[in-house]
């Protein structure tokens, strides 16, 4: 079977990898050259949208920022799975937040922001401290502001302006304003769900951020409680947009209640540590799902974390013993992502110790995160 992924960066290659003991043939849209190729090896294989939809059996996707007019394309093939709606709604967040609100999760308080008089309305009527997005094209921590006083409006309307102006996407472009949500960490879950409506989900992972970027995710622990919240509203909001895929839901954990901040319309960052961590990692999860085989189980088998190698780093050979190392084979820049580690152990306070280990060859600096999380996995449970 012909798998075409649209994008081809690192989880289009991953993709890759986890197809090819199951005798799938992935190849990926450039976006950028028109180009199809090997996720792998980037060899051009073709030219042309067209040109891969017709030698496709399924399509899917690595990304959520495409271009309205390719989707609608691979739409109108019926080989697009998780299908045009899932992925505009994965880029665009007045569609997430409608559709939070269809599948009836708990989500933070918001407006849509168009204008300065909506954006005096957002502040009388959700408060402040306050947080703005982007509804277009924000990731990583970009096209966002934090609205902590009332002597900061005109600073951060004159911001947002710059930035509205200056948007590719000018037209469609807006700013989501959400009440801001002390929460004690953010968690996400990963879960597959199949043509025949089938589920796996895979354990809840806490994850730690440094300015705005995923430094750590870890899955080493049992919450059943939340686990139930999270189970319930996957189901939900995959059922609302008739999923097909692996999901990522990114939620906030309030004094043990579940709020959703943002979705995913495909395999996600904080779920790489399946690889080394689970029955089936996300990235066959996913293939199966949208081939339309049976989905394979998401039981965590040991307890991992995965750190995200960002920028221009290197990582010493010393770490090997304790690490699986994953290189996506891009150029290094400030903030880029250009690998993950994923470390395994037998149990939590085992998992703790191996990263306390492992931030003795690894420069506080670079991986920023990785004691704060070592520490939390170090205490008594």
């Amino acid at each position: 079977m012909n798998v075409l992924v649209l994008g081809a960066g690192q989880l289009a290659r991953m993709m890759a990898l986890a197809g090819a003991p199951l005798n799938l043939t992935i190849s990926a849209y450039d976006v950028r050259s028109g180009n199809v190729v090997h996720p792998v090896t980037l060899e051009v294989l073709g030219h042309g949208l067209e040109n891969g939809i017709a030698n496709a059996d399924v399509i899917t996707a690595e990304f959520e920022h495409i271009a309205p007019d390719v989707l609608r394309l691979c739409q109108d093939s019926g080989k697009f799975y998780p299908g045009e709606e899932a992925i505009l709604t994965g880029g665009d967040r007045r569609k997430e937040k409608s559709l939070l609100d269809k599948a009836g999760v708990n989500n933070a308080r918001y407006q849509v922001i168009e204008n300065r008089a909506d954006f005096d309305n957002a502040i009388e009527r959700i408060g402040l401290p306050m947080i703005l997005k982007s509804a277009l094209d924000g990731y990583d921590g970009k096209g966002q502001w934090r609205l902590k006083s009332s002597e900061q409006t005109d600073e951060i309307w004159q911001d947002i302006e710059v930035f509205l102006a200056a948007s590719h996407q000018a037209d469609r472009q807006c700013v989501i304003a959400e009440e801001f949500v002390r929460f004690d960490r953010e968690v996400s879950l990963i879960g597959a769900r199949g043509q025949d409506g089938s589920l796996a989900i895979y354990p809840l992972t806490e994850n730690i951020h440094t300015d705005g970027i995923l430094s750590v995710s870890v899955s080493a622990n049992e919450n059943a409680t939340l686990q139930a919240q999270a189970e319930s509203m996957f189901d939900a909001v995959a059922s609302a947009l008739d999923y097909i895929g692996v999901l990522a839901i990114e939620f906030f954990d309030v004094n043990g209640t579940l709020m959703v901040n943002e979705i995913a319309p495909r395999v996600h960052n904080s779920g790489h540590w399946t690889q080394q961590g689970a029955d089936v990692c996300q990235f066959e999860n996913h293939l199966r799902a949208v081939c339309g085989l049976p989905l394979g189980s998401a039981k965590r088998v040991r307890p991992t974390a995965m750190i995200n190698i960002i920028g221009e780093v290197t990582v010493p050979n010393s770490i090997m013993p304790l690490a699986h190392v994953h290189w996506y084979d891009k150029a290094p820049r400030p903030g880029r992502k250009i690998g993950h580690i994923n470390v395994c152990a037998s149990s939590q306070s085992e998992l703790g110790e191996h990263l306390t280990t492992l931030s003795t060859h690894l420069s506080g600096d670079e991986f920023p995160a990785l004691l704060e999380a070592a520490d939390k996995l170090n205490q008594p449970l």
